[in-house]
Parts: C-alpha cells; sequence; structure tokens
C-alpha cells in the first residue's frame, strides 16, 4: 500500500513531506491527470453517452483542481474559517503526526472508508517546518489564535542529525538511488 518512492506519484509525495515548500510542478499534475481523465471519458462514454460522459469528466476535472488548490492553501495561507481550519489541522497531523493517517485532505470520507482517518488533537509542528503563516515572525512563536491547533517541537542536536539522515532516506527514495550505509 505505501510506495515509498517506487512510482512518480510516491517520490513527488515522499518530496512533498521532506521539503517544506515543495509541491509537483503543475504541468506534472496535468501529465498524470490527462491520462486518468482520457480514461474515465472512454468509460463513462460507455456507460452513458459522450454528452453524459463529458459532463461527467469536466466535474471529476473541477473536484481535482479544487482539491489542490485547497492543498496549497492549506500549507500557503493561515485559517479563515471551521472548514480552513479542519483541513488545515488534518492535512498536518498527516504530515507530522502519523503519515500513514488522514490522506484525504479535503474529506475525510475515504479516510473513514478506509479507516486511516484519526483525530489530530493538537498538531505538534518541526520548527523547521513551520508553515509561514502558523509564527509571529517577530516572536517565533505561534500566533496565540493558533495556539490550541498548534505547537512547535524545537529540535535538539540528535535530532536535527536524524532529520538529516531521514531526508538523506527520501532523497534517496525519490532519486532511486540506495541510502548511504
Amino acid at each position: 500500500m505505501f510506495l515509498r518512492g517506487r512510482t512518480a506519484f510516491s517520490k513527488e509525495h515522499l518530496r512533498h513531506h521532506a521539503q517544506k515548500d515543495f509541491f509537483a510542478p503543475a504541468w506534472k499534475k496535468a501529465a498524470a491527470a490527462i491520462p486518468v481523465f482520457a480514461a474515465l471519458l472512454g468509460l463513462f462514454t460507455l456507460v452513458g453517452g459522450l454528452a453524459n460522459a463529458a459532463a461527467l469528466t469536466a466535474g471529476f476535472a473541477l473536484m481535482y483542481i479544487t482539491y489542490e488548490v485547497i492543498h496549497r492553501r492549506a500549507h500557503t495561507h493561515g485559517p479563515t474559517g471551521p472548514y480552513s481550519r479542519w483541513v488545515r489541522r488534518n492535512h498536518f497531523s498527516h504530515h507530522f503526526q502519523n503519515p500513514r493517517r488522514n490522506f484525504g485532505v479535503t474529506t475525510p470520507l475515504f479516510d473513514m472508508l478506509l479507516r486511516t482517518h484519526a483525530a489530530p488533537g493538537q498538531v505538534v509542528v518541526p520548527e523547521r517546518y513551520a508553515m509561514r503563516w502558523l509564527c509571529d515572525p517577530d516572536t517565533g512563536e505561534v500566533w496565540p489564535h493558533l495556539a490550541r491547533d498548534y505547537a512547535l517541537r524545537r529540535a535538539s542536536k540528535p535530532e536535527l542529525r536524524a532529520q538529516e539522515d531521514y531526508r538523506e532516506e527520501l532523497r534517496a527514495a525519490y532519486s532511486g538511488a540506495p541510502p548511504q550505509a
């Protein structure tokens, strides 16, 4: 189930976790999505005719674009309401607490169906990965209005070395090179 860098998608996902502000380029996402949408169009055409298939495929494409916008904004902008607050807590618990839980960025539906949903509670964010909107730039502390949802974890020197080892493993996973011993 967990591909650990064996596919292009998995490599991009690992890189997204390893590099604070990394998002796969839009052209790569489009290149991966177009064959999927073409297959959907073909399948839906067989079932319901071309007009219905085109409408349904366009709906799936719109859902995918909406997902991508919400995902990027979760990383780049602070919460503005209950839904955006939920999106960020849920998604960042996936990033920083358990990457095998809370895969759904926009909805918990599939996490609930697949039993990968976990209530996030307060999300502890490693200081080096803190999103730009999370902390007061003057103090380096979590903004008071976000403190019930987030806390910073300051890294010790052994943790920094372990993080570097982990980053090296991730680099190797998405480059295809074996990890260094």
